[in-house]
């Protein structure tokens, strides 16, 4: 069989093991497009640094449950279940995000409890928590943030793998953060508090008759109890724990630390790897710590020395004359496999072309899905197969 390294020739292997074992490293981040794989990279990644002695957590953001199953758990919440199964001294939880109530557990553990549920009956707020653009991003960060916080306070964790968030761009959880916080520090949400911290009849002394009609406007535009609603609750979380936009900043700093790595999952497609390309210079611009690329269900072929047009064309004779129709098959499937790869290591050295110094570990094709704890150990071992 052909190795799935050899699809990307050009390029300096990741060693994955390396990764796994430095004590240094306390968050890996597992980014890329959607589809490609990464919730099962990132439970492959922590499974195995579980198994060769680590403390691990891992962090999926994937709404779909085949984490929990993979990792013989009948689901997953927002905190962290211990996996059975693990080799070695070592061990793993997993959990996954639930974004209302991490931001629910973000007021509480921030407000008394009769100014917390003020703003957790505030219908501005149920709205920001459950279905703003933004907040699941933003809440990922401060989940891990919160994550690391408590493996310092117990010495429970030593390190948490994260599943990013299943987005359009990959670089999503890295932008909505900062815009959710920008957003809610911004210039139009004070003015809109104004009232609220003002106070009452005092508010319309001090303002110009000119703001005054705005708020009319924009009262009728967006209804007055939205109105109502957002100075509400703008007044209420300022008071208690400062900006929105400091905590993004305080996250991005953390993800810029030299105890992080990055690891960009892909497939070898074009729009996948497109992605990629502009994920590595985005991360390389925001001097984020980038470990190297992981390259997903890699095409393979048992006979390497037989091409695609030598096997088509032995095919062809086969079905005109009088044998096998099986070996006829067989040739042509075989054909396709060498095609695909021939298609998949050219995308690849394209990437590597552009990016020569990133690490790339490759991953092959599977014949089914990861169901279970042996699954995901394949997925680990191929990820770290030196050169």
């Amino acid at each position: 069989m052909t190795p799935p390294s050899e699809i990307a020739p050009r390029s300096p292997n990741l060693d994955v093991d390396a990764l796994l074992d430095d004590r240094a490293i306390k968050v890996i981040v597992c980014c890329g497009s959607g589809g490609v794989g990464k919730t099962t990279t990132a439970a492959a990644l922590g499974l195995r640094a579980a198994d060769r002695g680590r403390d691990v957590v891992v962090l999926t953001i994937d709404p779909a449950r085949r984490l929990a199953q993979s990792l013989g758990l009948t689901e997953l919440d927002n905190d962290p279940r211990p996996v059975a199964g693990v080799n070695g001294t070592g061990s793993l939880a997993a959990m996954m995000l639930d974004m209302k109530r991490t931001f629910d557990e973000f007021v509480e553990s921030n407000a008394d409890p009769e100014r917390a549920a003020v703003i957790l009956e505030n219908p501005f707020y149920l709205s920001l928590s459950s279905s703003f653009s933004g907040t699941q991003e933003y809440m990922a960060m401060e989940k891990l943030g919160q994550l690391r916080a408590r493996a310092e306070a117990e010495k429970s964790w030593d390190l948490i793998v994260v599943d990013t968030p299943p987005s359009r761009s990959a670089l999503d959880f890295l932008d909505a953060p900062r815009r959710l916080g920008s957003f809610l520090d911004g210039r139009l949400i004070r003015i809109l508090a104004a009232p609220a911290r003002a106070g009452g009849r005092a508010y319309f002394k001090v303002l110009s008759a000119g703001f005054g009609m705005f708020t009319s406007v924009l009262s009728k535009v967006i209804g007055g109890q939205v109105l109502v609603d957002v100075q509400t609750f703008v007044a209420s979380v300022d008071t208690l724990f400062g900006g929105f936009r400091q905590r993004a900043d305080d996250t991005f700093a953390m993800l810029q630390a030299d105890d992080t790595a990055f690891l960009v999952v892909a497939a070898p497609e074009r729009d996948a790897l497109r992605e990629a390309s502009y994920f590595v210079d985005r991360l390389e611009a925001d001097s984020m710590p980038l470990a190297g690329l992981v390259l997903n269900r890699v095409q393979t072929t048992d006979v390497p020395d037989l091409d695609a047009a030598t096997a088509t064309a032995a095919a062809a004779r086969l079905e005109q004359g009088e044998h096998s129709s099986v070996t006829a098959a067989l040739l042509r499937i075989h054909a396709d496999r060498v095609a695909t790869l021939d298609r998949q290591r050219r995308l690849a050295e394209r990437f590597t072309a552009a990016h020569r110094g990133v690490r790339v570990a490759s991953v092959p094709a599977l014949a089914g899905d990861v169901v279970d704890l042996d699954g995901l150990r394949t997925v680990g071992a191929a990820m770290a197969v030196g050169p």
